[in-house]
């Protein structure tokens, strides 16, 4: 067999190259891995195009999740609730890697005018697909204990305006006659009893429940999805102040989980349930290390 001047043998006969005949199926048909980008009606596979609306989108984990989604060439749509510099500075870092389209909403999910901007910012992008709420309040009483207002002010924080905006994302989907996802933030103490939590954990419980209950909804033929991911002690966001504190250095030292979570543990969780033809919906995964558990297991 000749030898071409890079030292690469020339194959006879006009046959393609060894590299060339990797690119293609025995019998033509597409290789595995491009078989791969399609599910069974043609549709690609993963999130690319797909647009997202990450309220919440600048924070620590929304940040992780916001740089792991636009490598995928994912369309994001960033909203925060204050602190401008930092989203802009966010979206400044995203933009300047290869990536999707960036847009950048501000305002309170409470409040209509926010949920319809970041609706609207997303069908500018495209076809909205995936919606995830990590935004919220850590609720922490000035007191002893909460006083009604500070019980108010969480129950509008971290479960009046996410529902009501994942409602009227949903609704969105459902009209346009479009699968999607959704994805709510809650807590490891709003699925298990951790004292002290009261005014934090009992509006996170509610966004469990009512998570599930629009799966349940929204189920079936409309192929909108909703599921929920509870974080634990993570590095990011609003436990990161805690953990600074030493609040939970108990369960590290003792022995009820081996280190803290990180960001990139709960985007991972929440990706999971982005994923396009997924089988997965009203379940809520807690990304905890086991801590809800183990926090009885204590090294003497």
């Amino acid at each position: 067999m000749p030898e071409r001047e890079d030292g690469e043998q020339q194959p006879q006969d006009g046959e393609p190259r060894r590299e060339d005949r990797k690119q293609q199926h025995q019998d033509g048909e597409p290789r595995r891995e491009d078989r791969e980008q399609q599910h069974e009606d043609g549709e690609p596979r993963g999130l690319a195009g797909r647009v997202c609306v990450l309220a919440g989108g600048t924070g620590g984990i929304g940040s992780v999740l916001a740089r792991e989604l636009h490598a995928e060439c994912v369309p994001l749509v960033l909203g925060y609730r204050r602190d401008r510099v930092r989203a802009e500075a966010r979206a400044m870092e995203l933009r300047g890697s290869p990536g999707a389209a960036i847009a950048l909403v501000e305002g309170d999910l409470a409040e209509e005018e926010t949920r319809r901007a970041l609706l609207a910012a997303a069908r500018s992008l495209g076809v909205p697909y995936g919606l995830v709420v990590l935004a919220g309040d850590p609720a922490r009483p000035a007191g002893a204990a909460p006083t009604p207002a500070e019980m108010e002010a969480s129950v509008r924080d971290n479960y009046l305006g996410p529902i009501l905006l994942a409602r009227a994302f949903a609704a969105g989907l459902v009209a346009a006659g479009t699968p999607g996802a959704i994805v709510l933030l809650s807590t490891m103490q709003g699925v298990d009893l951790f004292e002290g939590s009261l005014c934090y954990a009992g509006p996170k419980a509610a966004l469990v429940h009512a998570g599930r209950l629009m799966a349940k909804e929204l189920g079936g033929a409309s192929d909108v999805r909703v599921n929920v991911v509870a974080p634990g002690v993570t590095a990011a966001g609003m436990a990161a102040a805690s953990i600074r504190r030493g609040k939970y250095d108990r369960f590290v030292a003792g022995g009820a989980i081996r280190r803290f979570g990180r960001a990139e543990d709960v985007s991972r969780a929440i990706r999971f349930f982005l994923e396009p033809d997924s089988y997965v919906t009203g379940q809520v995964l807690t990304v905890d290390g086991g801590l809800t558990l183990r926090r009885d297991v204590l090294a003497s």
